[in-house]
This record gives C-alpha cells, structure tokens and sequence, in this order.
C-alpha cells in the first residue's frame, strides 16, 4: 500500500492535521470558557460599563501581574471563538479592549429568565466532564448502559439524590434553561394555554415555569410534580402548588400536561432518545 503521501497533495495533508488538531483540541475553548465563568470575567466587564482592557480586567479580578499575558491568551481564545468582543486599541501604544457580545449576555446580568450560567456550569462540572474520559471502556463493557453510571456507580438522577452539591448544580441548571426557554414560550406561542383552568408541570423543579405561566395567566391553577429530594428545596410560592412523586407511577388529574425536554443526561449518558 502506497504512503498517504503519494495519494495526497501536501496541502491536504496539511489540512488534516489541522483537523485533526481541531477535535483533539477542543476541549481548550470549554476549559476557556469555564476559567472565564469561574474567574467572573463576563460580569466583571458588565459591571465595568461593558468595556475593559486586560490591565483593569487583571486587576479587578485579582490577578498577579505576572498573570497579565496568560490573561491575554485566554482572552484571545475566546474572543476568536465569539465569546467576548476585541477592539482595537485607540492609538499605537495602547491596549485592546474587551466587551460583550450577545453570546456573553447570557451568562451575566439579574435577569433569571435569561442568565443561562447555571446550566452552562453544569455542563462545565467535572461530575459531568468525567465520563467522557472513559468513553472507550463503557464501549467495551456490554453489561454497562450508562456512560454516567459507570464512571460514577450513580446515574445522573441518583447522583443528584446522594449527593447534596450537585444536586443544587443540577436544580439551578434546571431553573436556568427552564426560565429561558418558558419565556420564549409564552412570547411565540402563548396563545396555546389560552382556555386551560389547570396545569401539572411534569418534572417542574422548582417551579420557574409554572410561576412563569401563572404570571402570564393568573386565573390558571398550575402545580409542579417532582421528585422528593426536587420538592423538598422549592420555595414556597402562593401561586404555584408541588407535589411530591413520581411522574411514571402518578400524574395528577389536569387540563393539561407541561412537560419539557432536557436533553443533557442523555448526551451524558449516551443513552437512547
């Protein structure tokens, strides 16, 4: 068999290594975007006007000032990849600025409805990230079902029952995509709950959504059914009532159902749809 060499032109080659590169590198521009989450740099420019250099960013965040150029490649990993913004210094001598983008905006502010930084740390969470380091034995284990569960001996729901931090990562992610996604909702298709007198959201945690519907229609009774360790940390809420349980054994009787996808433990678990 002739070398690759012979088959290909050298700038194919090239360009396959650079592919190549490009997936075995990936995980750069997630552990980049972690760092910046854990480092609070999103809200620390935010809260600076929208606008800073790496030397007022480096200082508000507490960095040695032999963290400078390191700060200044992290950044420049996540301004090429559209996290932040770069602008160009004013005048020769002078330093770049970051900002926002619309991306970063959804990672700061107060505004519940559309902060996804908490989901964004749990698909960050080493919890998460480490079953994927083992990938190739899960493949080779017949027995085993559960990418999660063999790394953890726990599936991603029973993780969150024994185990009292994760179990909040996991309810504030659910808040936060919960929260982002119902106002969508309401805003492009609202008119669907027009008529209902009651609703259960199946698997509503702690009620974001349904305290979202009762707000957009207040004369809705709406009532969250979850499971106990998810109900035992809800707020309480006059508007909105929780049920403890499970959603394969009882469903409270109701106009209609609300039930919502989250995809995650199943990308993590790589079990079927």
């Amino acid at each position: 068999m002739p070398p690759i060499q012979d088959k290909h032109s050298s700038q194919e080659l090239l360009q396959a290594q650079v592919n190549l590169w490009h997936h075995a590198l990936g995980f750069v521009k997630s552990m980049a975007l972690k760092c910046a989450m854990e480092l609070q740099i999103p809200n620390t420019i935010q809260h600076h006007g929208g606008l800073m250099t790496p030397s007022e960013l480096a200082t508000k965040i507490g960095l040695h000032p032999s963290k400078l150029p390191r700060l200044r490649r992290l950044m420049r990993v996540l301004t090429i990849s559209g996290i932040f913004a770069v602008h160009e210094a004013a005048s020769p001598g002078k330093e770049v600025v970051y900002g926002l983008t619309p991306t970063t905006r959804l990672l700061v502010g107060d505004e519940v409805k559309s902060n996804l930084f908490p989901i964004l740390s749990l698909m960050l969470d080493s919890t998460v990230i480490a079953p994927f380091l083992g990938m190739h034995s899960w493949f080779l284990d017949e027995h085993s079902t559960s990418l999660f569960k063999k790394a953890h001996s726990l599936n991603f729901w029973e993780m969150a029952e024994q185990d009292d931090t994760y179990n909040q990562i996991l309810n504030n992610a659910m808040v936060s995509d919960s929260n982002f996604l119902t106002d969508i909702i309401l805003r492009e298709c609202g008119d669907v709950f027009l008529g209902i007198n009651s609703l259960i959201d199946v698997g509503g945690g702690h009620g974001g959504a349904a305290r979202a519907i009762v707000n957009a229609f207040p004369q809705m009774k709406c009532t969250v059914l979850d499971l106990p360790h998810v109900i035992a940390e809800a707020p309480s809420d006059v508007h909105v009532s929780f049920i403890s349980g499970d959603m394969f054994k009882y469903i409270p009787p109701a106009n209609a159902l609300f039930l919502k996808g989250f995809f995650l433990p199943k990308v993590i678990c790589l079990d079927p749809f």
